[in-house]
C-alpha cells in the first residue's frame, strides 16, 4: 500500500487524549452537531453521517451517555450555533505538509489563531490545495489485535466486507478503504464485535518526507502540540516520517 503506517501517529495521539479527555469529547461533540446538521436530523438509524462520527466516538472511549447529550444539545441548538468545516493547509518546520481540519463558529478568529500558530512554529500556510495533493482520501479502521485473533481470517472478513487494503501490525490491525465505502465496511466490522482503536475518515500521504533531526522533531512536537490544543482544531495530517516509524 501507499503511504506509511498511521499506527504510531494514532497510538501517539491516544496517549495524549487519555489526558486531555474532555476536550476531546468536546471537539467530537462539535462533529456530532454537523453530523446532525448536514446528514439529516439526530437519528443515527437514518443519519450515516452521525453513526460515523458515534463509531469515532466510541473508538475514543466517549461514554454512551455523553454522546446521548451531544446529540440532544445539537439537535435543540441546531438553529442556534452554526459551525462550519473549515481546511487549512501548509508546512511545518522540516518542510512537513499538514492539513488541519477545522469546526468553528468563528472563522475570523480561527484564521487568526491559525496563521498565529503556523508563524510562530517556523511554518507557513500555504492556498488551498497546496499540500493535499501529497494525500490520499481514505477510510481507516484501526482494530485492537489480540493474541485470540486470526490474522487471515480478520484480513478476508475485512476484504469481503470491501475494504481495499488490510496491513497487519504487531499490536493492531489497519483496514483501509475508500472514503464512499467507509461506513458499510466499518458497520460489517462493529457487527463482529471487533474493538476498534480509531474509525474514520483520514487524509493518508502517499507522498512523505524523512524527519529525524532531533531540534526539528522538537518544533515539530511543539507544532503539533498547538494545534491540538486549540479548540476549533478537529484533525491534523501530516507527511511525516520520524524515527519510532521506523522501528
Amino acid at each position: 500500500m501507499s503511504g506509511h503506517s498511521k499506527w504510531a501517529n494514532i497510538k501517539n495521539k491516544k496517549e495524549k487524549t487519555d489526558a486531555q479527555r474532555g476536550k476531546v469529547f468536546t471537539k467530537i461533540g462539535r462533529e456530532i452537531a454537523i453530523a446532525v446538521k448536514e446528514g439529516g436530523g439526530g437519528d443515527p438509524a437514518n443519519n450515516s453521517k452521525l453513526r460515523d462520527v458515534i463509531a469515532k466516538a466510541k473508538a475514543s472511549n466517549m461514554p454512551n451517555d455523553n454522546i446521548m447529550r451531544s446529540i440532544k444539545k445539537a439537535t435543540g441548538d441546531a438553529g442556534s450555533v452554526n459551525y462550519e468545516e473549515i481546511v487549512y493547509e501548509g508546512y511545518g518546520p522540516g518542510n512537513m505538509a499538514v492539513i488541519v481540519n477545522i469546526v468553528t463558529d468563528n472563522r475570523n478568529r480561527v484564521a487568526a489563531e491559525m496563521r498565529h500558530i503556523f508563524s510562530k512554529s517556523g511554518g507557513t500556510m500555504g492556498s488551498s490545495g497546496s499540500v493535499a495533493w501529497m494525500f490520499d482520501k481514505r477510510g481507516l479502521i484501526v482494530i485492537e489485535r489480540t493474541a485470540l485473533m486470526d490474522e487471515d481470517e480478520v484480513m478476508m472478513t475485512a476484504l469481503d466486507s470491501g475494504a481495499e487494503d488490510f496491513v497487519a501490525q504487531d499490536d493492531a490491525f489497519e483496514v483501509y478503504t475508500a472514503p464512499a465505502d467507509f461506513s458499510v465496511v466499518r458497520e460489517k466490522l462493529e457487527q463482529l464485535n471487533y474493538n476498534f482503536l480509531s474509525a474514520e475518515v483520514s487524509m493518508i500521504p502517499n507522498n512523505t518526507v524523512k524527519i529525524d533531526d532531533p531540534e526539528t522533531i522538537e518544533k515539530i512536537e511543539r507544532f503539533l502540540d498547538r494545534l491540538d490544543e486549540n479548540d476549533d482544531v478537529q484533525e491534523v495530517y501530516n507527511n511525516g516520517i520520524f524515527p519510532e516509524d521506523d522501528e
